[in-house]
């Protein structure tokens, strides 16, 4: 108990190059105390503590070159006395939370994480945003193709009708054959049905 109890006086942790695994423990963040938190050249992996804005003392943050994973907790814009923060070479992802201090550090202290958009990097979250939009717009275009293509078929059509109505109408030797043809069907339709009929009896 008074071990634990001298934990959270702790002013810095470093355990850079170490090769420690896993994930970082969620109890950290009751470290309350704690100025200076060195993680570095690790193989962590997992997120980083949803709490961790929960350590207001905190003025140094090294988490680079691990393989942390996910977003950076909103918590951490509450980090206000960081004077130093580095999560380069990792995998996290998603926009990087809003606030004075995240936004102050230099884009190289957030390089190395491909999923990673926002301030102050170059890659812009919009461009997120708009993929994850995809689908519904993607079904609007889709839907506007499809009214434009049975207006089309409608337009088509009447055109069609109205040509050869036309053309039979005032053409009287394409009227005459198409009369003919149509007789020719009708006679054919009447045999075959009556042939049929007479087998079945």
């Amino acid at each position: 108990m008074e071990y634990k109890e001298n934990l959270k006086l702790l002013r810095l942790i470093d355990l850079s190059s170490n090769n420690l695994s896993g994930s970082i423990p969620t109890e950290i963040s009751d470290l309350f105390e704690l100025r200076f938190l060195n993680l570095s050249q690790n193989h962590l992996m997992g997120k980083i503590p949803e709490k961790i804005g929960s350590m207001k003392e905190l003025e140094s943050v090294d988490l680079s070159r691990n393989h942390l994973s996910g977003e950076i907790p909103p918590s951490m814009s509450n980090l206000t006395f960081l004077s130093l923060l580095d999560l380069s070479y990792n995998n996290l992802s998603g926009r990087i939370p809003s606030s004075t201090q995240l936004q102050s550090f230099d884009a190289l202290r957030y390089i190395g994480n491909p999923q990673l958009c926002g301030d102050p990097l170059p890659k812009s979250c919009s461009i997120e945003e708009q993929s994850l939009n995809k689908s519904p717009i993607g079904s609007v275009e889709d839907d506007s193709e499809n009214s434009s293509f049975y207006i089309g078929m409608g337009v088509g059509f009447a055109i069609g009708f109205w040509a050869i109505c036309g053309a039979l109408f005032f053409n009287k030797t394409w009227r005459q054959a198409y009369f003919r043809f149509a007789d020719e069907i009708k006679d054919w339709i009447y045999v075959t049905t009556m042939i049929k009929m007479n087998l079945l009896e």
